[in-house]
């Protein structure tokens, strides 16, 4: 398992925030400018028929990686939880996936809102949101990530 997996950026996010901060992300719009050296210009046909997207990206600011337990957000009032419990940019690959409106498709620019990062991030990959891949059971999640999340987007 410790074989190396070389992944390459298809884009990068323009615009948005340019400082890392936790909340309020709804109402941020950005673009994912895709690179026509990694992309057909064909790669973003039929996008447009999605309202949202899933985008894996790359916390190319961080420099910290996390292993282990720690309150989310630093709180004390939130119980400890392994690295692998919570949506830290702190992880152990520095991977992101977010979902995100879809506002515009223009070729292989892409006008998206709520993608929670920031201008300059590296774009790894990109699905369209569907339905079908939600869960069928019901969600459960603690109290506390409610907490956290109440003004996320």
């Amino acid at each position: 398992m410790s074989d190396p997996i070389t992944v390459y950026p298809i884009g990068v996010v323009s615009g948005g925030r340019s400082q890392i901060f936790e909340d309020h992300w709804g109402v941020v719009i950005s673009r994912l400018i895709l690179d026509p050296a990694e992309l057909d210009p064909d790669a973003t046909l039929g996008l447009g028929k999605f309202s949202h997207l899933e985008v894996v990206f790359h916390f190319h600011k961080q420099t910290r990686i996390r292993r282990d337990a720690a309150h989310p957000r630093g709180n004390p009032a939130w119980p400890r939880m392994g690295v692998l419990a919570g949506h830290s940019p702190v992880r152990p690959n520095l991977l992101g996936v977010s979902r995100c409106a879809l506002l515009e498709v223009a070729g292989l620019e892409l006008t998206v809102q709520g993608l929670d990062a920031i201008d300059g991030t590296p774009i790894l990959d990109i699905k369209p949101y569907t339905t079908e891949f939600q869960p069928r059971d019901p969600i459960r999640e603690p109290a506390w990530m409610r907490q956290l999340m109440a003004d996320y987007y």
